[in-house]
């Protein structure tokens, strides 16, 4: 079964060249249909590979040639795919995931006029993460990882009319290219290292290395992550990917894009535990980024931007768990994170989808009749990230602070931190949304209706999967087996013992759930009791509260700091391309013109001309030579 691993990705593929070819010539049900189908099909091979995976796990790893790609010198490289827990778990989740939102935009994109072109763009971005997460080296991971970065940019930029999406787009695109860099100059590193950029003989070579070339690899790959991953100070493209249709939104921050860079570094755990230094900068870059995206989510009004920020906050949460080598438990909280942040923003959307594309919490309010289906799936999908027991995220965010707290307190501190502020603007958005008075126009109100079946089916999968996710890691300590732990424990190359006894754990897990409770009470009061709304205008926000509305000023920061230097050189280098450069060529060209108009001169058509030209050029010559 496993030697049908390549059946995976070709669905897709084959998804993406039909309706690329053929979409406009066929019917959007059957576009749409081709597309899901594919998906469908990837996920059924993958859980069919997971299942014999685990009926001979005596053999962890399986390596599938499939032909011979790269032979120069000794650089010798196989197109090979790798089956093995971690990649067979992630093709669950991608293709899985990935069909629950190929089926939801058939609803939600039934009336674009580019729905075959959006569907192709979605088969195509699938097949670039099934690539990433298949390759068995880190050359097939890079073709994956810059097809997916090609494939945001075409789906972020749908709707290529906008001059504003257009930018979003660049955006991604451009900022993506910048921790690219660092993760292909790890790969070169890796090389030139080791001699070779296939995982089983990095990670048997790995300890030949120095401690100096092992941290600057580590760092080098976490650049990547860093811009693919959307980590401080490489994030901002992420909340403006919102330009996207929704379900483009889902895809990317629940299962695919965003989650890359947590895959590539579980895959090179090896480095990471090595390195000290490395590790403990990814915890200080996860931790920040999560404290920081969170604050900015508080004052959001926009319904995916809040959503967003909450995705750059919870990736931040398990860069914070892969930093204090907690490898299975971000893979953990990556898995619960898919099930309720698809949830949330195809909730997201179908919400939009009612209010006919408005997108302000400001002026929703009172759609908890309206729309039933929306509001119980994402309750549901707001309690879990709000880490409430017995939802699927408390399990996974609790396991990743109680191993932050054996690393540092400091650190655990920050991140339960992060961990309330994402209670209270999750309920924020639910109680500004959901309830009290609709705040819309009458039109809006008039014409308020629960989504169809398309998208509500696949919100109260993911609703069911968001309150029974947490069984893959119940807590070793109730007396259970952590099944996701065990799971990817033969990939780990080593993992520190834990040093919290029973009662610590339980102390943890009962202030995290206090502290989750409190806040979630604290805006009950502020938004439901005392009933609050934000300033109908945001320029009359004050002080810290606009300054967190603005994000910071960061976008304004990189303008003045980079943009503008950039167009400043750039101005530059044009003027000196066209003045001299330019002027250098042209005048090449307009000197040899000159000179030609002299010279055709002689050309008087007259063969007595030419006879005496002749005669007096020779005679020239006999001079010249009787002289010298």
């Amino acid at each position: 079964m496993i030697k049908l691993v390549a059946l995976i990705p070709l669905f897709p593929l084959l998804g993406f060249i039909i309706n690329g070819f053929f979409g406009k010539k066929i019917s959007k049900g059957l576009s749409g249909t081709i597309a899901s189908m594919a998906v469908l099909a990837s996920f059924i091979v993958s859980v069919l590979i997971f299942i014999d995976l685990k009926e001979h796990a005596e053999v962890s790893s399986h390596a599938v040639n499939l032909f011979a790609w790269i032979n120069s010198g000794s650089l010798n490289i196989p197109f090979e795919f790798l089956v093995d827990p971690l990649s067979s778990w992630f093709l669950l989740i991608i293709t899985g995931i990935g069909f629950l939102i190929h089926i939801y935009s058939m609803g939600y994109m039934h009336d674009d006029e580019g729905f075959s072109r959006f569907f192709s763009y979605l088969n195509l971005f699938i097949f670039f993460m099934l690539l990433l997460v298949l390759g068995n080296n880190y050359l097939i991971m890079f073709v994956g990882w810059e097809g997916v970065g090609l494939c945001s940019y075409l789906l972020i930029g749908f709707w290529f009319k906008n001059t504003a999406y257009n930018n979003a787009a660049k955006k991604a695109f451009i900022m993506n290219r910048i921790g690219d860099l660092g993760f292909l100059l790890g790969i070169i590193l890796i090389f030139v290292t080791y001699g070779s950029i296939t995982y089983s003989d990095v990670i048997a070579a790995a300890p030949s290395g120095s401690s100096a070339t092992v941290t600057a690899i580590a760092l080098l790959l976490f650049v990547g992550a860093m811009g693919k991953s959307a980590q401080l100070p490489l994030y901002t493209w992420l909340p403006d990917a919102m330009a996207g249709p929704t379900p483009v939104s889902a895809l990317i921050h629940a299962a695919t894009m965003v989650t890359a860079g947590i895959y590539m570094i579980v895959r090179s755990n090896v480095f990471y535990s090595m390195s000290e230094t490395a590790s403990h900068f990814v915890a200080i870059v996860g931790v920040a980024t999560a404290l920081f995206a969170a604050t900015i989510g508080l004052f959001q009004n926009d319904i995916k931007k809040v959503l967003a920020y909450s995705t750059v906050s919870q990736l931040g949460l398990m860069f914070l768990g892969l930093g204090v080598g907690a490898y299975s438990s971000s893979v953990f909280h990556v898995t619960t994170h898919a099930f309720f942040k698809a949830l949330l923003f195809l909730g997201a959307g179908s919400v939009i989808h009612a209010m006919g594309g408005e997108q302000d919490m400001r002026k929703m309010g009172g759609l908890k009749k309206a729309l039933p289906y929306t509001f119980w799936t994402m309750l549901i999908g707001t309690i879990a990230i709000s880490g409430i027991p017995p939802f699927s995220g408390f399990f996974s965010k609790d396991e990743i602070l109680a191993h932050t707290y054996e690393h540092s307190p400091v650190l655990w501190f920050f991140g339960m931190v992060a961990s309330m502020l994402t209670a209270f603007y999750m309920f924020r958005l639910l109680y500004l949304t959901f309830y009290r008075k609709f705040r819309g126009t009458h039109e809006q109100e008039h014409h308020l209706h629960e989504s169809p079946k398309s998208m509500t089916i696949p919100l109260i999968v993911l609703a069911v999967l968001s309150v029974v996710g947490g069984v893959l890691g119940l807590p070793e300590f109730w007396g259970f087996t952590n099944w996701m732990h065990h799971h990817l424990e033969p990939l780990m190359y080593s993992k520190a013992p834990s040093i919290l006894n029973h009662e610590k754990e339980w102390i943890l897990m009962g202030i995290a759930v206090l502290a989750a409770g409190a806040t979630i009470f604290f805006a009950y009061m502020v938004y439901m009791k005392n009933q609050i709304l934000p300033e109908a205008k945001d320029e009359n926000l004050k002080g810290i509260k606009k300054v967190i509305y603005n994000k910071y000023y960061v976008d304004e920061i990189y303008e003045m700091l980079i943009r503008k230097p950039v167009d400043v050189l750039a101005a530059f280098f044009r003027y000196i391309d066209v003045k001299f450069i330019d002027g250098l060529v042209d005048g090449v060209g307009v000197a040899v013109n000159g000179i030609s108009s002299v010279v055709r001169k002689a050309q008087t058509g007259h063969i007595g001309m030419y006879i005496f030209s002749m005669v007096l050029g020779i005679v020239l010559i006999l001079f010249y030579s009787f002289i010298k």
